[in-house]
């Protein structure tokens, strides 16, 4: 039993259902309440200095900021984000369970402020909504979803493409911001480190094996039944030839089989 089964078996009364819908939803009000009042947002950021300076909500209230991107056609990039929202935590919760999904997303968002206060970084969800499509692409790598609702695209080739991103993203980067990076992915790392580990390293084993197998099955390929004692043929070479194991004991193909002697005629 790992530590999170361990965990569940006790504290799983607590876990909240639903948890990605309830914040999908705030995420909604809270675009709502953005348009009315387009400086409330500058209030919900996870920012360290205010938060030490005692605006302490925001270790929670970033999480409820729709990312919209650019602001023309922002209705619709909030509804496409929310329920983006509602989709992975509804497929997560199908795989882990509610309590597995909740220790899931607040590691996410411990490693985001860690990210925030030691590194400087501000990834804000980004980091944290990347590591649930991570994790829903563990679960579930042969979906199809249609990219830009046209191209058909499996869900472990998108996070494929997303990893690379990703990584070429570290390349020239400072130190810093590659610990911020794994602070922000910890909640992977810690559910799926070990297993990602044993599955590669299976891998490399029944490569290695495959790899054993066949150069032993390459060898066994010089080693024919049948071989001429003239022409040195097999049967591998010609598997129509046929062969005979002559008086001498020696083995021939019918061409070169040696002619028995003829019988010496008697005398008178």
């Amino acid at each position: 039993m790992t530590w999170i089964d361990r965990a569940e078996a006790r504290f799983g009364h607590l876990a909240i259902p639903n948890l990605l819908r309830i914040v999908a939803g705030f995420n909604a009000l809270v675009f709502i309440l953005y348009k009315v009042n387009p400086g409330l947002l500058d209030n919900l950021r996870l920012v360290p200095r205010a938060v030490l300076a005692g605006e302490v909500w925001r270790l929670v209230t970033y999480i409820f900021i729709p990312q919209v991107g650019s602001p023309i056609a922002d209705w619709f990039f909030a509804l496409l984000y929310i329920w983006y929202l509602w989709w992975l935590g509804d497929g997560l919760e199908s795989a882990m369970g509610s309590f597995k999904v909740n220790v899931f997303y607040l590691l996410g968002m411990l490693g985001t402020t860690v990210s925030a206060f030691f590194f400087g970084a501000d990834f804000a969800t980004f980091m944290l909504n990347s590591s649930l499509f991570f994790a829903f692409a563990r679960f579930y790598p042969e979906m199809t979803i249609y990219f830009m609702a046209v191209l058909p695209v499996k869900v472990k080739w998108l996070a494929w493409i997303y990893g690379a991103l990703l990584f070429f993203g570290l390349v020239g980067s400072s130190v810093s911001y590659l610990f911020a990076v794994v602070a922000a992915l910890g909640n992977l790392i810690i559910f799926f480190g070990r297993e990602i580990y044993d599955e590669a390293r299976q891998r490399r084993e029944v490569s290695t094996r495959r790899q054993r197998f066949e150069a032993d099955l390459g060898g066994a390929t010089d080693d024919a039944l049948h071989r001429c004692e003239v022409c040195q043929r097999t049967e591998r070479e010609e598997p129509h030839l046929e062969f005979r194991v002559a008086k001498d004991g020696h083995e021939y193909c019918v061409e070169h089989l040696p002619k028995a002697a003829p019988n010496p005629e008697p005398q008178h």
